[in-house]
C-alpha cells in the first residue's frame, strides 16, 4: 500500500465548488435528527407560525431534557416531605408542627406531589415531547434503512481516514472482491458507478429510538400503576386470617380510576405460625436469622387451600396481587373477669413494637359485658406494657434486653369509666383514650398498676374482678397487600433503555468507500477511505483491518522500472574509443 492517512487533507486550495462536490455524499448527515433552520432574520408569524415554533421547541432534544430534569427535581419533594397518599398521620403531625409553613405547602401541592397540577403539566409536556421527537426520527430512519448507502464522493483523499494502492487486478474484479468482503462483514453494501459503497451502525439510531420508547413506557407505566394502584395493610394474629375485601383492611389507599368494589382480587390467607429465630450473642445479637410468617392461602370463594412461606423480600403473589410481609410483634393472652368471676374479656392482645427488641405497648379495652361491685354497667380499660425478655428488675422499668421469647412481662395500669367508643368517631385499638377514665387506686391510695409474668393475675379494688396473664403469647404480622400494575412494563422499559443507551453509546455509525479504477499508465489504483458520525480512533483501525483483506485478493504491484535520465552520460559501447 502507498499511502494512508488517518486525518482530512489539506483543501486550504480547493474551490468551493469542488469543496461541494468532494462531501456531497460522504457528508450527508448520519443521523436522522431533524435540522433546524439557522437563517438569521425571523418572519412576521401568525398564528399558525406560532403553533410551528411551539412545535418545534417543545419536540426538540433540548427541552425534552429541560423537561426531565424538571420532572426530577419535582420529585424531591415527594421524598423529603410527608404525602397524604402514603401516610395522613405524618401530614398532619407535620401540619402541628410547622404551622407557618404548612399553608405555603398547601397552595403549592406539595402534600401531594405526584398528583399537583404542576407536576402533572411537567408530565404530559415530557410525554408529549417524546412523541414528537420520535415519531418523525423513525419514519426518516425507516426511509434510510429502505435506501442505499450514497455513493463515493470525488474526492476520497478528503475524508478522515484513507489508503490507497496499486494493484495488476482487474478494477471489476477489485470492486467483486470489495462487494463480498463488506457483505460479510454484515455491511450494507453496493457498487455505485466505479466504486463500492457501505455503510454499517445502524443499530446506533436503533438504540436511540428503543431509549425514547423506552422513556415512553416507563413514564406510561407510572401512570398506570398511580391510576390503578391499591394498597393496604393487615395486623393478622396467629391463628387468625383476612380475606380481600374493604372491610378487612387496617388501612387502605387506591389510585383514582381503581374500583373498590371490582377490582380487589378474591382470595383469603390465614398465618399459621410466625418463625423467627435472632442472633444470640456479639455484635448483632438481637439481629433476625429468620424471619418469616407460614400461611394458607386459596384462590377464590372456593379454591383449594395451598401452603405458602412468606419472607421480607418472597411476598405471596396470588391472582396479581403481592402480599408482603413487612413486620411483628407478640400478642399476650388476658382474660378479664368480673367481681362475680363472669369472663368478660378473653383473647390475644397485640401489642405494637418501640424499639428493635420488640418492647411493646398496646391497650386492652371491655367493652360489653362488665359490671362493677355494685351491678352497674362499666367499661374497664388497661393501659398495657410487653416485653419478651424482661431486663429492670428492681429498676422501675419495662425493658426487653433480646426481641426472642425468652421471659415475657406484661405491666398493666388499669382504668374505668367511658371508653370514648359510643362517640362514633374512629379510634386506636392500640392506644387508650382515658379523658372520661378513672384509674383504680391501691391500698395506698396510688394509681393501681402491676407488672405480671404468665399465670399471674391482677386483683382490681373492692372486688372489682381480675386481669390474668395466661400462660400464652401469640404471634402476629403484618402483611402489605398491594396491586400494583404497570410494574413489568416499567421493568421491560427500564431494561430497554439501558439496552438503547448503551447501543447509542457504544455503536458507531460509519461509511466506507471503495473505489477501484485504472489509473494513466493502466495500472489499477484502488482508493479506500471511510466516515464516521464522530471522530472515533476505531475507524482509521477498522479501514486498515478491510484494507489488509481486500489487498491479498488485489496485491501491490512492483513499483515500475524507472526510465533513464537523458542527463545522465551514456556507457560507450564495446571498442568504441574518444
Amino acid at each position: 500500500m502507498s499511502k494512508t492517512k488517518t486525518g482530512p487533507a489539506d483543501t486550504s486550495g480547493d474551490t468551493e465548488e469542488q469543496k461541494d462536490q468532494g462531501l456531497g455524499a460522504a457528508g450527508a448527515q448520519l443521523s436522522t435528527a431533524p435540522r433546524e433552520d439557522t437563517g438569521l432574520s425571523m418572519p412576521t408569524l401568525g398564528v399558525v407560525g406560532w403553533a410551528r415554533w411551539f412545535w418545534r421547541q417543545l419536540t426538540s432534544m433540548r427541552v425534552a431534557l429541560l423537561l426531565l430534569f424538571m420532572l426530577s427535581l419535582g420529585s424531591i419533594p415527594g421524598s423529603l416531605i410527608p404525602q397524604t397518599s402514603v401516610d395522613e398521620g405524618k401530614v398532619a403531625d407535620f401540619r402541628e408542627l410547622h404551622k407557618t409553613l404548612s399553608p405555603i405547602y398547601d397552595d403549592l401541592g406539595l402534600f401531594h406531589v405526584y398528583s399537583s397540577v404542576w407536576f402533572s403539566a411537567i408530565y404530559l409536556l415530557l410525554f408529549i415531547s417524546l412523541i414528537g421527537c420520535i415519531v418523525p426520527r423513525t419514519w426518516q430512519f425507516v426511509g434510510q434503512l429502505r435506501s442505499r448507502p450514497p455513493g463515493a464522493p470525488k474526492r476520497l483523499t478528503r475524508l478522515p481516514a484513507y489508503t490507497t494502492w496499486r494493484t495488476d487486478a482487474e478494477p471489476e474484479q477489485v470492486r467483486e472482491a470489495a462487494l463480498a468482503m463488506m457483505k460479510k462483514r454484515r455491511y450494507r453494501a453496493h457498487s455505485a458507478g466505479d466504486a463500492v459503497a457501505a455503510e454499517k451502525g445502524y443499530l446506533r439510531e436503533t438504540g436511540n429510538l428503543l431509549f425514547h420508547i423506552a422513556l415512553i413506557v416507563m413514564l406510561v407505566s407510572f401512570a398506570t400503576g398511580q391510576l390503578f394502584k391499591s394498597e393496604g395493610g393487615k395486623l393478622v394474629v396467629q391463628g387468625g386470617g383476612f380475606a380481600n375485601t374493604l372491610t378487612q383492611y387496617d388501612d387502605f389507599k387506591s389510585g383514582t380510576l381503581f374500583d373498590k368494589d371490582h377490582d380487589l382480587a378474591p382470595f383469603s390467607f390465614g398465618l399459621e405460625k410466625f418463625v423467627g429465630t435472632y442472633e444470640r450473642s456479639g455484635p448483632q445479637r438481637g439481629t433476625p436469622r429468620v424471619y418469616e410468617a407460614h400461611v394458607r392461602y386459596a384462590k377464590g370463594s372456593d379454591g383449594p387451600e395451598k401452603k405458602a412461606v412468606i419472607e421480607v423480600n418472597e411476598p405471596l403473589t396470588v391472582d396479581g396481587s403481592k402480599v408482603h410481609l413487612i413486620g411483628h410483634g407478640y400478642a399476650p393472652v388476658v382474660t378479664v373477669r368480673d367481681g362475680k368471676g363472669k369472663k368478660v374479656f378473653s383473647g390475644a392482645v397485640p401489642m405494637l413494637p418501640m424499639d428493635s427488641n420488640v418492647t411493646s405497648s398496646g391497650a386492652v379495652k371491655v367493652m360489653d359485658g362488665y359490671r362493677d361491685k355494685n351491678g352497674k354497667k362499666d367499661q374497664l380499660g388497661f393501659q398495657a406494657f410487653f416485653v419478651p425478655t424482661f431486663a429492670g428488675a428492681g429498676q422501675g422499668t419495662m425493658l426487653s434486653q433480646y426481641p426472642g421469647l425468652d421471659d415475657p412481662r406484661l405491666a398493666l395500669n388499669a382504668f374505668h369509666g367511658s371508653l370514648g367508643v359510643d362517640a362514633g368517631l374512629a379510634q386506636n385499638v392500640y392506644q387508650l383514650d382515658k379523658r372520661k377514665m378513672k384509674p383504680f387506686k391501691d391500698a395506698k391510695g396510688a394509681d393501681l398498676k402491676q407488672r405480671l409474668a404468665p399465670g399471674e393475675t391482677m386483683q382490681l379494688p373492692g372486688g372489682a374482678g381480675t386481669v390474668t396473664f395466661e400462660k400464652d403469647v401469640k404471634e402476629w404480622a403484618t402483611f402489605q397487600i398491594s396491586q400494583q400494575p404497570g410494574t413489568q412494563l416499567a421493568l421491560i422499559g427500564a431494561v430497554a433503555a439501558i439496552a438503547g443507551l448503551s447501543g447509542s453509546l457504544f455503536i458507531q455509525r460509519r461509511r466506507i468507500w471503495i473505489r477501484a479504477a485504472r489509473g494513466e499508465d493502466g495500472v489499477t489504483v484502488v482508493e479506500m477511505a471511510g466516515l464516521g458520525r464522530s471522530e472515533s480512533t476505531k475507524l482509521p483501525e477498522e479501514l486498515a483491518d478491510l484494507a489488509a483483506k481486500l489487498n491479498t485478493e488485489a496485491p501491490t504491484a512492483p513499483p515500475a522500472p524507472s526510465a533513464p535520465d537523458p542527463a545522465d552520460p551514456a556507457e560507450p559501447a564495446e571498442g568504441a574509443r574518444a
